[in-house]
């Protein structure tokens, strides 16, 4: 037996991570406010957000597994989001700069069994980045639609010296977290598809 697989984000590397297990999934974006809740700390906000990404798509496609994800870079305490100019992503990168981060992904997988959810945690360490590179690489415009401006999957891998944790969760879409949760859910990856647990 197999099922829809229904992906609630219009993120590209989510999407590419699915069919690089072979997966294809449908994409259907929600329309869900971002903003923190009144004392919500990082990783309740990312799996907050991916559940309620999830469950409003499957309001749509109850016959469906439905995945929602949301991403964040931590920096020292400070949440970085998408820059929104070319001087706040070369800020982003120069706070980065030499140390260390953490990149939280929450995953939240909804269908007819209801609703799974985590929140995968990755540290990041940058290589020292001076002026000429943090221009040059804002330069390219990868920055500007991720999460502490860098893109780990793209031209973004060069400003990384190492990673402890989930390489997937800096990309957006923590592959053995999703595994995780399919299994939790009743469902098995076999990789040709998903099939349901027998129990």
């Amino acid at each position: 037996m197999s099922i829809p697989l229904v992906l609630a984000s219009g993120s590209p590397r989510r999407a590419d991570v699915l069919r690089q297990l072979g997966l294809e999934p449908t994409i259907r974006t929600s329309e869900v406010d971002e903003a923190y809740l009144p004392g919500e700390t990082p990783p309740q906000h990312v799996e907050r957000l991916a559940r309620e990404k999830a469950a409003a798509v499957a309001e749509r496609v109850p016959e469906a597994l439905v995945v929602g994800g949301d991403t964040v870079v931590v920096d020292g305490g400070r949440v970085l989001g998408k820059p929104a100019s070319p001087a706040e992503a070369r800020a982003m990168l120069r706070s980065l700069s030499g140390g260390a981060h953490d990149v939280l992904t929450g995953l939240a997988l909804a269908g007819p069994h209801g609703m799974v959810s985590t929140c995968v945690r990755s540290t990041v360490r940058f290589r020292p980045l001076d002026e000429e590179t943090v221009h040059a690489y804002v330069a390219t415009g990868e920055p500007f639609d991720k999460a502490g401006a860098y893109g780990i999957q793209g031209l973004g891998a060069a400003l990384v010296e190492a990673i402890d944790g989930d390489y997937y969760c800096v990309v957006g879409f923590p592959v053995a977290g999703f595994l995780s949760l399919l299994e939790r859910a009743g469902w098995r990856y076999d990789f040709q598809g998903l099939t349901r647990l027998r129990g």
